[in-house]
């Protein structure tokens, strides 16, 4: 049956038209070998029926969160526990609303509030309120905190118009669902330990030399890795991106801070994952004054900031490297010749320059390894940190599937 076999589904329905399709999801679900559990929303249960739910799934639907006999062993939390994965399916405007607000009005927004598990989110409603700029600010916001959007689709809507908003395929859906869980447990047992945002190397106390990185790749992994079942640690430059669940972070600023945080850690880590932008030079002398227009130097000189990637790899016993390679231009070449030189297990190489780079919300990477490759095309930041952590485990040997080339080692 795959990957689905013995996950726990919760099925979340809200009020939208295409409510009428989940029943046919929860069944495709339940075929591929999962186990599912439904809620229903006040407005879904005009549009389908609790019952209809629970012939589908054999188990009964949940519609209220003030339901006396369910919620005296608090069963808000024990179905927050249970999923291995939460989808909303459709997911209103409203309910997206709702979610990006952090409410717990209601038996969904509860439970999602209280889920530590991967939520899944698949939108359903009319090509204008799809693209109003609330509901896409709120999607926005989703996505920062890790919440996967399956679509919505192009097509002709209930209402008669024709646009994006249709609720996406219900076999797009159960893959989506696929995905999320893929990593369960892969990296249970391993301490995993990565940088991510930039380092600030200051000049005088008002001004720094830095980079335009924002954080958001470093702190996708540290989510799919705790995904995963990793215990991580995560050492941030300064960024306002949110701690993922389930990590703990430590703030420097400087790289020769990162530096110390990593190596106090390195040690006793399993995985290394260097995605911080690291600032290549520190300016060769602070000045503790504020520098003047009138009395500042004609050229700021430079000197070079620690290598931390190259620092971890000269350990005794070195953690399982994978090192970031941020490229204007050929990237793979320049990835591999990372890879030799820094003596690491693993290079994702990315195109940086005008057209993409920092702040992106999409990207695309060239992993690289000794004797192999491959290849991960545009996608969400989310998306390729749970690829990543995937082929991270399968070079390791973890999980499920060891897909070491014959002869090749993995520390």
């Amino acid at each position: 049956m795959g990957i689905l076999a013995g996950k726990r589904i919760l099925l979340c329905v809200s009020g939208s038209v295409a409510a009428y399709r989940a029943p046919e999801l929860a069944r495709r679900l339940r075929e591929r070998g999962a186990e599912v559990r439904t809620i229903l929303t006040e407005g879904a249960t005009r549009l389908i029926s609790p019952l209809l739910m629970q012939a589908v799934t054999g188990t009964p639907a949940r519609t209220e969160l003030w339901d006396e006999a369910s919620e005296a062993a608090m069963s808000h939390i024990e179905l927050a526990r249970w999923a291995d994965c939460v989808v909303i399916a459709p997911a209103t405007a409203n309910t997206i609303a709702r979610l990006a607000r952090g409410e717990a009005c209601d038996l969904l927004s509860t439970v999602c509030l209280a889920a530590a598990a991967p939520l899944l989110a698949a939108p359903a409603m009319n090509r204008n309120m799809w693209s109003n700029p609330a509901t896409l600010e709120n999607c926005a916001t989703l996505r920062r905190r890790g919440v996967s959007l399956v679509g919505p689709d192009f097509g002709e809507q209930a209402c008669g118009d024709v646009g994006e908003g249709r609720m996406s395929s219900v076999p797009d859906i159960v893959a989506a669902v696929a995905q999320a869980v893929d990593l369960s447990g892969q990296l249970a047992g391993r301490r995993v330990l990565i940088t991510a945002g930039p380092t600030r190397e200051p000049i005088d106390p008002v001004r720094y030399l830095s980079n335009r990185s924002t954080g958001a790749m470093g702190f996708a992994l540290a989510a799919a890795a705790a995904r995963a079942g990793g215990a991580v640690d995560l050492v941030a430059g300064p960024t306002a991106a949110v701690t993922p669940p389930k990590v703990n972070r430590t703030d420097v600023v400087t790289a020769g801070e990162m530096l110390e945080e990593v190596m106090r850690r390195a040690p006793d880590c399993d995985i290394f994952i260097a995605c911080a932008a690291v600032a290549d030079y520190a300016p060769a002398r602070y000045s503790p004054g504020k520098l003047k227009r009138s009395n500042a130097p004609a050229r700021l000189e430079l000197k070079p900031s620690p290598d931390i990637l190259a620092a971890v790899a000269r350990l005794k016993n070195p953690p399982f490297l994978v090192g970031f390679a941020a490229e204007t231009e050929d990237v793979e070449r320049r990835a591999r010749g990372k890879l030799k030189s820094k003596g690491v297990d693993m290079i994702v190489g990315n195109q940086v320059g005008e057209a993409c780079g920092f702040g992106d919300v999409k990207t695309s990477a060239r992993v690289v390894w000794e004797g192999g490759s491959e290849r991960i095309g545009q996608c969400a930041k989310p998306e390729l940190a749970r690829q990543l952590v995937g082929l991270i485990a399968r070079r390791m040997g973890l999980g499920k599937v060891a897909l070491l080339r014959a002869g090749s080692s993995a520390r």
